[in-house]
C-alpha cells in the first residue's frame, strides 16, 4: 500500500465514531476484543470488524495471546495523519494571512 492509499485508508477508518472511540480507549493501553466490546451495544464480531478496518489502516495492531486477541495502538499510523494535517494547517494559515493582508489593503484604499 502506498502513502496515499494508507492515508486514505486512515481517514476512512477515522470517519466512523465507533472506531474513533476505540482508538480513544486504546490510548490507556492494550485491551482485548472482549474488553472493548463490553463498552458498546454491538456484538463482538462487529467490534472485530471495526478493529479490522483500523488494522488495515495501520492504526491498530492485534496480537494473539493464548485464546485472547489483544489490541494496541500503532502510533505510526496516526503520525502519517498528523503530518498531513500539519502541512494542510500551514497552507491554510498562509492563505488566511494573504487574505487578511488583501482585505486590509482594500480597506485602506477606501
Amino acid at each position: 500500500m502506498n502513502d496515499d492509499e494508507r492515508l486514505s485508508s486512515a481517514f476512512a477508518a477515522l470517519a466512523d465514531v465507533t472506531r474513533r472511540n476505540i482508538l480513544h480507549r486504546l490510548r490507556a493501553g492494550p485491551l482485548t476484543v472482549s474488553e472493548l466490546a463490553a463498552h458498546y451495544p454491538i456484538s463482538r464480531p462487529a467490534i472485530s470488524q471495526h478493529l479490522s478496518v483500523l488494522e488495515r489502516a495501520g492504526l491498530v495492531q492485534r496480537n494473539r495471546r493464548a485464546q485472547w486477541s489483544e489490541c494496541a495502538l500503532t502510533p505510526e499510523g496516526l503520525l502519517d495523519v498528523a503530518s498531513w494535517l500539519a502541512v494542510q494547517q500551514t497552507v491554510w494559515n498562509e492563505r488566511f494571512d494573504r487574505l487578511e493582508g488583501h482585505l486590509e489593503k482594500e480597506k485602506s484604499d477606501e
